[in-house]
């Protein structure tokens, strides 16, 4: 037998066949029977024809179907579009086939193999046709059949007959699959439906029941060596977080390690390499309480190359405490261009922190000695700049001299030779009894913030939830891949609750999607109240440092919350005045300007307009390691 596609391009035509083409009034029949017609390529029982030239250009090479005339019923050549008389084992290919594809060239290409077409009972274990197309047609010549009075049949017809009704019952009852059994029916539906999620979406509420304390997230920024991990470390174990056997097992292995001042630090530092070059470098993350709020700690990094993930942890604070060494000279190389005091109080501000603490550290130094001087001295200096930040002196900024090491205005005052002058209070006092109330939005959509993700027995995040509560069970909205996952853990501060709301430093389980297909600056969301994603907006963006222009097609990496995106600039819309606020169509922008530009990124990411969520509109630009422009969404274009 020729091969299929032997066969389907250059076909077997019997005289008879030709004869009805070219004769179509010729008594012959138009159709051969099955029988007869199994030399023709698979598509009995239609035949081929090569259609006339058009266009004088030459028939086409491969075969064309042409179905004669009252073969099919209208309604079946619209919707199912498969002939009557196709043999039952080849219906389910002509099913499985989309509309769209019942095109002679696409059929003839997807025939199944010849011997398909040879058979003569049907395959036994086809499945039944679907049950959007029905065989209307397929039982009318039976009932036909039934109303015709019977004729008088001969003993060898009678036989013959018995013989096929016998052959069609054993097909049947082969073809028709047994019916399962009701009790694994059952428990195979009952797994199913413990396997999948929750369609029904219930956005939970707060409620205060009095008894929850305030969540304040407190980030630790400033110059590397400055003291934010000692500072970090002795809160824990003044607050009761860290007790004193665990501190001195911290003292020894910092003695043999050539590094005994380092062992407070090592409560937030724990990772090999930090503790042995006494360098933070991932964003650390600690807890302790008050007696009226519960405060989460966000240690970031000093060194400048892990500027990146100090952004991370500047996203997701609340307070911003900037610690400052008083010992004379490191203050100067932290504040001066190249350290990373100022670089650090301008991000948190652009990250939308508005309150900060500057804490001036190290005040017990020979070199220092408690000086007054030298604290008003680091004040004068660093005040200036953090008012051209944004920050309001009066209101936004505080001043309080403390030692990281002893633990002196940390918790408790120390005794009267030290730093007399002082008569503020102190830090664990003041944010506990003086700072300003957070602002949350608990009635809004869910917004929770992915920073970091990980595998352990299901999918967990690590995030700060800015908009919203999450109850146990609820159903979210990963963005912005759109995934639905169900949350089936919550965790705060490593304490597992029911609930969380807005301002809450989390880790969440996920039911629905794996930790791969997570990266950090994904967005949960309520499934009803989606975040925006795109990768084209509008911007109103201020050039701090840049020695040359920007302009259309410059490129630089985005900071926008927990995600970095590559962007580049389409095009400067204009530039602003920024005494007058009067707008001027410009090519380019330079430094200390304040410009509209449209930029746009590889791939589509999280973000919202300023106006309409706060956090998520505001970025950063950083380009060869240094941040040359902050931000704003004011439109996202695509």
């Amino acid at each position: 037998m020729a091969s299929h596609r032997d066969s389907a391009q250059t076909p077997a035509r019997s005289d008879s066949v030709h004869d009805a083409i070219d004769h179509p009034t010729s008594s012959r029949p138009l159709y051969e029977s099955p029988k007869s017609a199994r030399h023709f390529v698979p598509g009995q029982p239609y035949m081929f024809a090569t259609p006339p030239p058009m266009y004088g250009q030459p028939p086409p090479p491969f075969p064309v179907y042409q179905q004669p005339p009252q073969m099919m019923p209208a309604h079946m050549m619209q919707q199912a579009r498969m002939p009557m008389h196709v043999p039952p084992q080849m219906q389910m290919h002509y099913q499985q086939v989309p509309p769209q594809q019942h095109h002679p060239v696409r059929m003839l290409q997807q025939q199944p193999p010849l011997d398909a077409w040879d058979a003569e009972e049907p395959e036994p274990e086809a499945p039944a046709p679907m049950e959007t197309h029905p065989e209307p047609a397929v039982a009318e010549p039976v009932k036909q059949e039934e109303s015709e009075p019977p004729e008088q049949e001969t003993e060898p017809e009678r036989e013959t007959e018995a013989i096929r009704k016998s052959d069609e019952s054993s097909a049947t009852g082969d073809k028709a699959s047994p019916a399962p059994d009701s009790g694994a029916e059952g428990k195979i539906e009952e797994e199913d439906e413990v396997a999948a999620l929750p369609t029904k979406f219930k956005r939970s509420v707060y409620v205060d029941d009095g008894t929850r304390k305030e969540h304040v997230n407190i980030v630790f920024i400033g110059h590397v060596d400055a003291g934010k991990s000692t500072i970090g470390g002795q809160l824990m174990y003044l607050t009761g977080m860290v007790d004193k056997r665990t501190l001195e097992k911290y003292e020894k292995e910092a003695k043999d390690k050539g590094r005994e001042s380092w062992y407070l630090s090592w409560a937030l530092d724990t990772n090999d390499e930090e503790r042995e070059k006494g360098k933070t470098v991932e964003c650390g993350r600690a807890f302790f309480e008050t007696e009226k709020k519960h405060f989460t700690i966000l240690d970031a990094p000093g060194h400048k190359s892990f500027v990146p993930n100090m952004i991370s942890g500047a996203t997701q604070a609340d307070l911003a405490v900037l610690v400052i060494s008083a010992r004379k000279g490191e203050f100067e190389t932290g504040f001066d261009r190249g350290g990373q005091t100022r670089e650090h109080a301008m991000l948190v501000k652009t990250a939308g922190v508005r309150h900060m603490i500057v804490l001036v550290n190290k005040m017990d130094d020979p070199t220092v000695n408690w000086d007054e001087e030298r604290f008003k001295e680091i004040q004068n200096k660093l005040t200036p700049y953090l008012r051209k930040c944004g920050y309001n002196p009066k209101s936004d900024i505080f001043y309080i001299p403390v030692s990281g090491l002893t633990g002196a205005f940390l918790k408790d005052r120390p005794s009267a030779e030290f730093g007399p002058w002082y008569t503020g209070p102190c830090f664990i006092d003041y944010v506990d009894n003086m700072l300003p109330a957070m602002s949350r939005d608990y009635e809004g959509p869910v917004r929770v913030i992915i920073a970091d993700k990980y595998s352990d027995m299901g999918t967990i995040i690590i995030g700060k939830i800015e908009s919203g509560v999450i109850a146990k069970g609820d159903m979210v909205t990963v963005m912005p891949n759109r995934t639905s996952v169900q949350v089936i853990q919550l965790w705060s501060d490593d304490a597992e609750v029911e609930k969380i709301m807005s301002g809450d430093n989390v880790k969440l389980k996920l039911k629905g999607v794996e930790d791969a297909d997570i990266l950090p600056g994904f967005i949960l969301c309520s499934p009803d109240a989606l975040c925006h994603v795109g990768k084209v907006f509008d911007a109103e963006v201020v050039i701090l440092e840049h020695r040359s222009i920007i302009a259309s097609g410059y490129s630089c990496v985005l900071h926008i919350q927990s995600a970095i995106e590559e962007v580049t600039v389409k095009m400067v819309i204009c530039t602003i005045d920024k005494k007058t606020g009067a707008k001027v169509r410009a090519r380019f922008v330079k430094q200390d300007e304040k410009c509209i530009m449209r930029l746009e990124s590889a791939e589509a990411f999280c973000l919202e307009a300023f106006k309409d969520f706060p956090q998520m509109g505001r970025f950063t630009l950083r380009d060869e390691g240094r941040t040359i422009a902050i931000g704003k969404v004011l439109k996202v274009v695509e």
